[in-house]
């Protein structure tokens, strides 16, 4: 299998949604355009901004869904189609409720978990055959508190914590790029 050529930030488009914990996924597409001095184009075929960056000596596009998060599954399919990405080539990067903040995981295959952008996105694939990249944001401690808590900015430790994980995160990308996902996640999941 080749590598990665497709990577996917999960967030909700607007200026209000920016640093959001829903946000995430675009803090960590945004990071790595910015580092490489890259500039985001909506594409409208696309139902998202697109971006062209170099990973581990590998062309990679970057994606970010114009759509709300819970429509992700019309970008995602959008860009494997067009692009002709298989989903084994496609990196996820959202955030995740069950996971505390600063922490970093990979996965490939399985559920949505919960989350609406990759509820969607399973639908509109028909499978779950992507890696996803999960960014912890931690938990409110009450459901009920769950939605507000997505939708607001991180405060103080946390921050500071999913800005250090998306910087981690950023350092093995070029691992998972080139297809050595068991050496990026023991790198990930060991800190």
């Amino acid at each position: 299998m080749k590598g990665i050529r497709l990577i996917v930030g999960l967030g909700n488009p607007g200026a209000e949604y920016t640093r959001t914990r829903h946000n995430a996924g675009f803090w960590l597409v945004d990071a790595l355009a910015t580092a490489q001095g890259e500039r985001w184009s909506v594409q409208s075929r696309l139902h998202a901004g697109l971006c062209r960056v170099q990973v581990g000596g590998a062309p990679v596009c970057l994606l970010k869904p114009c759509t709300w998060i819970n429509k992700t599954g019309t970008a995602v399919v959008s860009a494997l189609h067009y692009y002709k990405v298989a989903s084994e080539q496609c990196l996820l990067v959202h955030d995740d409720l069950d996971l505390p903040p600063g922490s970093v995981r990979l996965k490939f295959d399985g559920g949505h978990g919960g989350h609406n952008g990759l509820r969607d996105t399973l639908a509109h694939v028909g499978h779950g055959r992507f890696h996803r990249m999960r960014i912890g944001i931690g938990h409110p401690g009450e459901r009920n508190r769950v939605i507000d808590w997505v939708l607001s900015p991180p405060k103080g430790n946390d921050a500071v914590l999913i800005e250090a994980a998306i910087v981690r995160a950023l350092d093995v990308l070029p691992l998972i790029v080139t297809n050595q996902f068991d050496q990026a996640r023991q790198t990930l999941h060991a800190s």
